[in-house]
């Protein structure tokens, strides 16, 4: 008879003094969405060396320097999720408040002033339903907990609580021996009772799987709070500087159950995990830029601007449930908690933007930003209460192995924004733009979960996707009147992915290979509505 047992003794028994996360969890903080005012995000984000625009305050700070007038802007509207089924609560179109800040504009002398301006803005919304479905063939999420040990990654024994473990050597667990192969053993594979009597028999199996499906509802987001002041030189050269805190606050709530079958292919039951992963926390990173006119007598512009890494500090914390409602397999079901904090440095950011006006009725932007994301580093904690400071903040190192997967898995990221701004009538504008993301995933990127790191060890998942390109199209409309003005702004927002429910075995493992590949999208409509006022 299978046991009922609470999974709580693992997040215990393997409570270390350190602590990561993997390469595709810490993936979700980089980037960000093209969001501000209606204006910016009608123009496809192409305004950094037009400036005078609010939103430029994160992308490049020297826009801000071309202000001559005090303003003030607030922006919210609705986004929806296209060819979505609602999930665990979710909706697939949520109300957001994407945008609030103000510019004060102080004048020094007859052609040079000195700008401060705060700006809080949405830079990534997390809101996405993600769900995929595919057969198996053979494959499962226990096999590859199985294939792990076939392949010496490490190897069963039990510990003092007579659970299976894994070991790369005596009473030393391996950092690859993740929370869901401890589960999945433990369920799944492993006859501890069978070991204990008999230290010599066979006592590890693996149970094949013909179908999975899954569900995923993210929830939050990652705020910006910037703080900036810029100025000019003779209207010629405009410069700035732009102090960002950001604030994190991540939830996603996951479903993924897979219908196992006995040898003869024949279903045998099936075996389901929940998952609720959180991440809070703060960062901190400076942008500084500047734009200069090469000509005195032309309104052609140049910018420039260069992003520090955001230096975070984060808390991950995860609660995971397995229920086994199969005729194999040893326990019934249970649950785990883990909580633990680490650190997170994204890439260097470069931008390169080009702006003109045609007289008072066109205005044309294009920009360029490039982002290495393989130099972003996962770093553990050292975590003994001996090394925290008197302020709580604990020193870091690099999680090496995690870096190698990096390294492997993500690429350099290119962003391409192009925008027009056409007023028939000096009242009344006409945006068009178009917004361009690389992706940032190699081909092949893989969330390998045989590496000996700590982001692998506290993984309670296995799932994956290898997002492609984003095409991000845009138009809005704005009127002002009397120092007041509003603006208008859609933007169409288009991704692909390959979803992977568990990274492909080990290409010398005696389990079948097909992992249920499956292509997914990311396709989201955004409205935008700014309020602003000029004074």
């Amino acid at each position: 008879m299978k046991r009922k047992v609470c999974f709580a003794a693992f997040a215990m028994a393997f409570i270390l003094p350190a602590a990561a996360q993997d390469t595709y969890e810490s993936a979700r903080l980089l980037g960000s969405d093209l969001n501000g005012t209606a204006r910016y995000v009608g123009m496809g984000g192409a305004m950094d060396a037009l400036g005078a625009e609010i939103s430029t305050i994160s992308t490049n700070p020297a826009g801000i320097g071309l202000f001559r007038h005090s303003t003030a802007s607030l922006s919210f509207g609705f986004v929806s999720q296209q060819d979505a089924q609602k999930f665990d609560g979710k909706s697939k179109t949520t109300m957001s408040f994407d945008q609030i800040g103000f510019v004060y504009s102080s004048r020094l002398s007859r052609s040079s002033f000195i700008n401060f301006a705060f700006n809080f803005h949405k830079s990534k919304n997390f809101n996405q339903i993600l769900s995929a479905a595919n057969s198996l063939k053979g494959c499962s999420q226990n096999g590859l907990t199985y294939a792990k040990a076939e392949n010496g990654v490490y190897y069963f024994d039990t510990n003092y609580q007579d659970e299976a473990m894994g070991y790369y050597s005596p009473n030393n667990r391996s950092w690859a021996f993740s929370e869901a192969d401890y589960m999945n053993a433990n369920v799944l594979n492993c006859d501890v009772e069978k070991h204990l009597l008999d230290p010599d028999a066979d006592w590890v199996y693996y149970n094949a799987a013909d179908a999975y499906t899954f569900d995923r509802a993210h929830r939050g987001w990652i705020n910006n709070f910037d703080f900036n002041v810029s100025g000019n030189a003779n209207d010629r050269v405009y410069w700035g500087i732009t102090v960002g805190v950001k604030d994190v606050n991540y939830r996603g709530h996951s479903e993924y159950a897979e219908t196992l079958v006995d040898k003869n292919d024949n279903p045998i039951g099936a075996v389901a995990i929940s998952d609720d992963r959180r991440i809070k926390g703060t960062g901190l990173d400076v942008t500084a830029g500047v734009i200069f006119r090469p000509s005195e007598e032309s309104p052609f512009r140049i910018g420039l601007a260069v992003s520090t890494p955001t230096w975070y500090d984060l808390t991950s914390s995860n609660d995971t449930y397995m229920l086994n409602n199969s005729s194999v397999g040893y326990w019934d079901d249970g649950q785990s908690h883990q909580d633990y904090d680490f650190k997170f440095y994204t890439p260097w950011k470069f931008g390169l933007s080009l702006g003109h006006t045609i007289g008072t009725q066109l205005a044309l932007g294009i920009g360029y930003e490039f982002s290495d994301y393989t130099t972003s580093t996962n770093r553990v904690n050292k975590g003994d209460t001996y090394w925290y400071d008197d302020y709580g903040y604990s020193p870091s190192y690099t999680d090496e192995a995690m870096k190698d997967n990096t390294n492997k898995s993500l690429k350099g990221v290119h962003t391409i924004r192009v925008g027009a701004e056409y007023k028939p009538v000096s009242d009344f504008a006409i945006r068009l733009g178009y917004n361009y993301v690389s992706s940032p995933y190699e081909e092949n990127g893989l969330r390998d979960m045989t590496i000996e790191s700590p982001g692998v060890s506290y993984a309670s998942t296995t799932d994956y996707v290898n997002w492609k390109d984003t095409h991000r199209i845009t138009c809005g409309v704005g009127y002002k009147v009397s120092g007041f003005n509003i603006d208008l702004a859609y933007q169409y927002n288009m991704t692909k992915g390959d979803f992977h429910p568990f990274q492909q075995y080990l290409t010398y493992s005696s389990i079948g290979m097909n992992t249920g590949v499956k292509d997914v999208k990311f396709n989201r409509h955004q409205l935008l509505l700014t309020l602003g006022y000029t004074f």
